[in-house]
Formats: C-alpha cells, structure tokens, sequence
C-alpha cells in the first residue's frame, strides 16, 4: 500500500477521537476551482436553514459560530487533526460538516473516515495531474472521494436515514465520470443547454440563468426562484449553484437558501477588491492554475471592457510541483492580460528566477516582450508595486496564485510571513499619500 503510514495515521485517528464523522452529515466537495468558496456558500446555505455547521477549507476553520483563518498552508490537515477537529464540531452540537477535499489530502488518506454523505463535484482542469501520474489517476484519485460514499452504511441521525448523494457540474465532461458511481440520488447543475449528455445520468438538473453579473456580484434564476451573490464571476456563479443543489437536497427552501447565499460577502483571496481610493481596480485572487487564470481574465475583462488594460502578477509554486503547468498558464496570462508581472509565489527549494522564466517563456510565446508589456520581479513586493504603478484610470490589477495564504514558503521550508491583501493596500496608500 503507497503512503502505509498515512494511512495507520489515519486509521488510528479515526478511532482515537471516536470516529466522529458517525454524528455528522458530511458534505465533501472536490474539484480543480472554486471549492473554497463552493464550501463556504455550502455552509452559510445550511446555517440560513437552521443548522449548525462546522467547515474544514483552504480558506478558514469554523465550529460552529467560532470561525478563524486557516494558516497551515494545506486544504485538508494531516496527523490526525481533520478528526481532532471533527470530534469539537461533534462536541459543539453541529450537525453538518462541509470539507474541502483535496487530491493530495486523498492520496495521503486524509479523506479516511470521514464517512461522506454528500459528494460535490466542481470542475477539473490538469492542475495537480504531474503528482498523480497523470490526467487519468488524478481524476481516479479524486474519484475515491464518491467511491466512499457507498464504502460506509447509512447514518441513522434523529431517527432519519441520510441519503447518499452525488451532485456534479455536468457542464464540465468529467462530471460523467462522477456520475457513474453508486449513490441515492445523483443531481447535475449548470448554466449551459439541459440538452447536455450528462444529464442522463441526474434524476434531477439544477439549471442556473445569469440575470445580471458585475463587479459587485451576480443575480440568477433557478426554477424561477431568483438567487443573488455578492462576489464576482460567473465561475462564482457555478459555485452557487453547487450550494443551491447542496440546500434543495436538505430541504432548505429557497428563501433559506437565498439568505444564505446573499450574507457573504467576501471570501479572503477570491475575487478580493482591495480599495484604497485608487481610480483602478485591484483585485486578489487564489487563481494559481490554467483554468482559474482563464476564468478569472475573462471575468475581469467582462468587467472593464477593452477601453482599459489588464495589468497581472502571476507565479507558480515551487518545489517541483506542476512544473509543466507554468508556460501553459504564462501563455493564458499574455494572451488574456494587458502587461504580465511574473514573480515568486512558493519557491520552496527551487530558484524562483527559473520559475518565473518556465512562465515568462509561455508569455512570450503569446506576443508579451521583455520590458515592454512583461516583467520578472520575483520579489513579490516589488512585482505587486511595480503591476499597481502600471494602472491607470479604469484598468484592473489581478494579484494572483496566493490569495489568503498567509507565508511566503522559502529553501529550506523557511516562511516568511505575508499578506497580498495588505500589501497591496500598503503600496496603494503610498502613491495616494
């Protein structure tokens, strides 16, 4: 067995602190983007419906009305912690549990004994495939997140039985491969055509409409019940329909479920304005591979139009990681942006001046050229100060690949504590001072 001693880890975790997840509905939700906030839209619908809710992100921590950042740097904890913190949630009284589950929390059985009851499905890009052995095992990998709904019985909680459900963005063709395994219920949502295969395999479609999407936030209509977010992008919008799909099959009413969705706000580090006074736009985003960067240029261009640039700072981890992902997403950044920045994000081991070339290849195969219209700065301040003195009037800085994480991760696993948040408020102050 690979990773045998994460598994005994886990297998003595799940034990020790009682095997928590028996006292929960656990709802897990996977996928290349958007699972941050997909859980945290999750929660906030569960609680407008009544419930107490615990929450296990790469954004933040909840147990019920106690919330606090996540500052370890990883989506799902390792030695035990994930069923330490299951047993407080337990504790606590609540009575649901929504994880971020991530593929690399699965390959190290992180994911073991927590006794899923709904899976979510989001999107699936390449991001993570390089650690998996390719494409196919990573989506194997995540696979086994649905897999374990049926590896566990039925709870019975207050005398109810709780269904196994699978719901999956049939919008993205690998939602066919979810969608084959076994559960009670299996629910699609979507903004394209009903007319899609994927369907086939849903008993019911949550079909989403875009009313209206601006920098604000966006308004649309499922089965004539009008839903609205106050965070940007329609990606943002997909997510919402996974939360709404979340609620329906808990019976929350779509009153409930409008409530949830319109009381956040903000998620730290996704589509994250920072406003200092400036006559520009400057946002912070976790957008750290090929899909999400697309995702992201294209909302903010819907945004700002094409009288006004779009000014971004990109990076890549370190460490080995996704190594062939990095002229892919320079390419995406000079295509889709105005002038590119490529700076350090996680070196890690790794020289960060190589890192950014591996980007900066990919940009100047799409037109960027040095000095003009692309700069590396791998000091990360000076590439956030130097993307903000390129803005003016009108035009947008996208601050990508960190979000909220709160270090910079250095040779030697050395962190240097970090915000792009402040910092970019910081250098917005000075040239407003």
């Amino acid at each position: 067995m690979k990773n045998l001693k994460h598994y005994l880890i886990a297998l003595f975790a799940y034990y020790w602190y009682g095997r928590p997840a028996r006292n929960l509905i656990v709802v897990g939700v996977t996928g290349t983007k958007g699972k941050s906030t997909t859980c945290r839209l999750i929660a906030s619908i569960l609680e407008a419906g009544g419930f107490k809710v615990g929450l296990l992100s790469t954004v933040e921590f909840q147990i019920g009305e106690k919330r606090w950042i996540n500052d370890k740097k990883m989506t799902m904890l390792g030695l035990g912690q994930i069923q330490k913190m299951l047993r407080e949630m337990v504790q606590a009284g609540c009575q649901y549990v929504v994880v971020e589950t991530s593929s690399e929390g699965i390959l190290q059985y992180r994911h073991f004994g927590l006794w899923y009851d709904v899976a979510v499905f989001t999107n699936l890009g390449t991001e993570h495939s390089e650690r998996h052995g390719g494409f196919e095992n990573l989506r194997q990998d995540k696979g086994k997140l649905f897999s374990a709904l049926t590896k566990y019985p039925h709870k019975i909680l207050n005398g109810k039985k709780i269904e196994k459900i699978i719901i999956a963005n049939t919008d993205d063709e690998n939602s066919k491969y979810f969608l084959n395994f076994q559960a009670d219920k299996k629910i699609g949502y979507g903004l394209e055509t009903t007319e899609n295969l994927q369907i086939n395999q849903t008993q019911k479609f949550v079909q989403g409409k875009i009313e209206n999407s601006n920098e604000s936030g966006s308004s649309f209509v499922v089965n004539n019940n009008h839903y609205k977010i106050n965070i940007a992008g329609t990606f943002n919008v997909y997510n919402a329909l996974a939360a709404v799909a979340v609620g329906e099959t808990q019976n929350i009413s779509a009153e409930k479920i409008s409530v949830g969705l319109a009381s956040v706000n903000k998620i730290l580090g996704r589509m994250e304005f920072i406003n200092a006074g400036q006559d520009f736009k400057v946002v912070v985003d976790y957008a750290h591979e090929p899909l999400s960067l697309t995702a992201l240029f294209n909302t903010l261009r819907n945004i700002i139009g094409l009288d006004h640039k779009l000014i971004t700072v990109i990076g890549s981890d370190g460490g080995g990681r996704d190594v062939k992902k990095r002229p892919k997403m320079g390419a995406i950044a000079g295509q889709l942006a105005d002038y590119v920045v490529v700076t350090d994000v996680n070196c890690f081991d790794e020289d960060p001046k190589q890192i950014a070339e591996m980007l900066a290849s990919g940009a100047r195969e799409s037109g960027k050229k040095d000095g003009q219209n692309l700069f590396i700065e791998t000091d990360r301040r000076a590439a956030i100060k130097l993307a903000i003195s390129l803005a003016k009037s009108g035009d947008v800085v996208a601050i990508t690949a960190k979000g909220s994480e709160p270090c910079i991760v250095i040779a030697n696993g050395q962190k240097i504590p970090w915000s792009d948040s402040a910092v970019a408020k910081e250098e917005l102050e000075l040239i407003n001072n």
